[in-house]
């Protein structure tokens, strides 16, 4: 149950005055944090942090004022000249003095009694808005604020500014938050006494009341004491969860599981290469893993094209040989049958039973499958989230491999886990992560790093070209197909869109069609199951050479004799994304290449990633790159998927406390594991806050 003192918090938006369904949806839409299905409450008004602040504590005087800038000027009225009658398109305006000039103050569609009781004519007033210059002569547009003199105090200096959608009126936005903010309780210290003097940090309500109502512009910057102690809890928060969930998975005995090493050995012998040294780092790392009684939960981390599949194939034949069975579970159809089509002829020669499921699975197909698994007889077993269904049941499922990890969160993780009698499982992401991500979103796990490419790999040259040598390309595109090359060419969209006039997938290949006629395919998400496949096994098996696609074939699709990849508005695309595109090519022993297209005029953050496309192939180095230039927030598809979106960390500002955190929870819960303890009960507090119930939930469930 959550306690009762954070009630207040928990109330809908909708309990705030001003604040109707209406104003509700507009609220939303600004709020940090994804709402998934339930609705906003007041404690996430809390968390919508300044992104600037107005300073108006500039007063220079009329005659001093530079155009443009922000002032607060001390004005005498002189007199009200109305608009004529029946003429409502020319202002009102208000003229006024101080020591040092005359102003005229200006408003469109004004309300005169209004006007004459805010500027009484021979009264001192003040007031604040933005300096412009009409015909030579001073003025202020609708001024942002009006006092009289004496009230001149309750003019805010330093006004903060928050991000804002279509409708919604800062007026309005900062009267909700203000609410919120009187609803935060007297709440127990969470963080340790010696830490938070160290680092200055005021208490969590001090630092709420100070980001939002700041005193000068550093007090709502991110490097603030006060917005850092909010940043450290929500990763403590992060942490204590991850950390939660890291000991129910390891409470969960796991069992030790050893083999003789004769199916390893069948494996490794049926592979055409050896494995790099960074590939039996890791597999070293998986088996004694493996062997230890204790669970396992490890992050395996590699570039596109290191070789992970192999490497959890070999750890699948040590799981078959201590008698249980594997499961791999990919995020699409497509990258599970392409697992098994990787795997199957392998596992074959060293007698490993092996299979498919996903939703495409039907009739007796699919139900021989589930038979094998229930009595144990396919050993390795390929798929989608269908394997984790409640109709699937697995005789002994001992190792659980999940692969692009990016799009599972922490409670898939547990849902897996729920299958079998608590198996170990290691996750592969071909996305390499920023050590700081990984802290954030895989506290929980044990991390093995694949860092070099499989021998004989080709490095892939990058080149940018501008769209108007596309006709160029084509030619040299055509000159590749003649001598029996295979082009990727990949568009952003699948079909046209108003809104964006960019190349669609559907229009790139219309045009393209004359020039290469039964010699280029078309794929795109929309297309059925069995569509796409045709067209990627036309492409595969060289019927087709040119494949025009959209970015459905980012993630693991293997055509090992690809050798030149196009990217279409290369500048609308994240580093990431470029780098698992182009890493789609230079599989084979042939010398491959990546021509990114882009449209001038380019910003500066299109211009740096395209350049660190050309300067590196080193995803890990990417990986920071694209951290520097875009921040945490998007790094991992956040929004789609269980990883943390931050609402008050950024990473960029605040990741030397990250490291903190995760050594502060790890500490306080090998003291009070069940936190019950008084700063324990302190932090189940912060867990709610930070929408972490799921960790408290996991505490009574023992």
């Amino acid at each position: 149950m959550r306690p009762s003192l954070l009630d207040p918090l928990f109330a809908p938006i909708t309990s705030l005055a001003g604040v109707g369904p209406k104003v509700a949806a507009l609220i939303e839409r600004v709020l940090p944090v994804d709402l998934g299905e339930r609705a906003a409450r007041a404690a996430d008004l809390v968390f919508v942090l300044p992104n600037s602040v107005i300073d108006r504590r500039n007063r220079p005087g009329i005659a001093n004022a530079v155009e443009g800038a922000i002032v607060t000027l001390d004005l005498t009225v002189d007199r009200h000249q109305p608009p004529p009658r029946g003429n409502r398109s020319v202002p009102y305006r208000v003229y006024a003095h101080d020591d040092t000039d005359d102003i005229v103050l200006t408003f469109f569609h004004a309300h005169a009694a209004y006007l004459e009781k805010q500027l009484p004519e021979g009264g001192q007033v003040v007031v604040s808005g933005r300096m412009e210059w009409f015909n030579g002569r001073p003025t202020m547009v609708h001024p942002d604020h009006i006092a009289p003199a004496e009230e001149a105090e309750s003019l805010p200096l330093v006004e903060p500014v928050y991000p804002l959608t279509a409708g919604l009126s800062p007026k309005v936005l900062r009267r909700a938050i203000g609410q919120a903010l009187e609803r935060v309780p007297e709440l127990p210290e969470w963080q340790d006494a010696a830490f938070m003097r160290r680092h200055t940090f005021p208490a969590f309500g001090a630092a709420l009341a100070r980001i939002h109502n700041p005193e000068s512009p550093l007090d709502a910057a991110p490097e603030s004491a006060a917005w850092r102690r909010l940043a450290y809890d929500e990763f403590l928060a992060g942490q204590v969860s991850l950390a939660l969930v890291r000991a129910k998975v390891r409470r969960l005995s796991g069992r030790p599981l050893t083999g003789d090493g004769r199916i390893v050995e069948k494996l490794r012998a049926a592979l055409p290469y050896s494995l790099t040294g960074s590939q039996e780092a890791a597999l070293g790392e998986i088996l004694s893993d493996l062997a230890d009684p204790e669970r396992m939960l490890r992050l395996l981390q590699g570039d596109v094209g290191s070789g992970k599949t192999v490497v959890a194939l070999l750890a699948m034949a040590r799981a078959v040989e201590a008698g249980g069975q594997a499961a791999l579970m990919a995020p699409t159809e497509i990258l599970a049958r392409q697992h098994l089509a990787t795997i199957a002829p392998l596992a074959e020669q060293a007698g490993l039973r092996t299979a498919v499921l996903t939703g495409r699975e039907k009739g007796r197909e699919r139900k021989d499958v589930l038979e094998g698994l229930a009595d144990g007889s396919i050993d390795i077993v390929v798929g989608t989230h269908a394997l984790f269904q409640e109709s699937v049941a697995f005789r002994n499922l001992v190792l659980a491999v999940v692969d692009e990890q990016h799009r599972f969160g922490v409670h898939q993780r547990l849902a897996i886990t729920a299958k079998g009698d608590a198996p170990d499982m290691l996750v592969m992401t071909a996305t390499p992560i920023p050590r700081t991500l990984v802290l954030t979103a895989f506290g929980d796990m044990d991390v093995s790093k694949l860092t070099e490419k499989p021998a004989g790999r080709q490095p892939v040259r990058t080149v940018t070209l501008p769209m108007e040598r596309l006709d160029e390309l084509v030619g040299r595109i055509r000159d590749a197909v003649a001598e029996g090359q295979k082009i990727y060419w990949i568009c952003p969209l699948v079909e046209e869109s108003e809104e964006i006039k960019l190349m669609s997938a559907e229009d790139r290949f219309s045009s393209l069609k004359p020039v290469f006629g039964s010699r280029i395919g078309l794929v795109h998400g929309r297309m059925k199951g069995p569509e796409k496949d045709e067209a990627m096994r036309a492409f595969k098996e060289g019927e087709t050479r040119v494949l025009v696609a959209t970015t459905v074939i980012e993630v693991g699709v293997d055509v090992p004799d690809a050798t030149i990849m196009v990217i279409e508005h290369a500048e609308r695309f994240g580093l990431a994304q470029l780098h698992q595109l182009r890493g789609r090519v230079g599989r084979g022993t042939k010398p491959s290449s990546c021509v990114l297209l882009y449209k001038d005029p380019l910003g500066e953050t299109a211009k740096r990633r395209l350049s660190v496309m050309r300067e590196t192939e080193d995803g890990f180095v990417i990986a920071e790159e694209d951290l520097k230039l875009r921040g945490e927030g998007e790094l991992l598809g956040t929004r789609q998927s269980g990883t943390p979106g931050f609402q008050v960390a950024r990473i960029e500002a605040h990741a030397d406390l990250l490291e903190a955190a995760r050594d502060d929870a790890r500490l306080i819960l090998s003291r009070d594991p069940d936190l019950q303890t008084e700063r324990g009960e302190a932090l189940r507090l912060l867990l709610y806050l930070f929408g972490r119930d799921e960790a408290v939930r996991l505490l009574r469930a023992g």
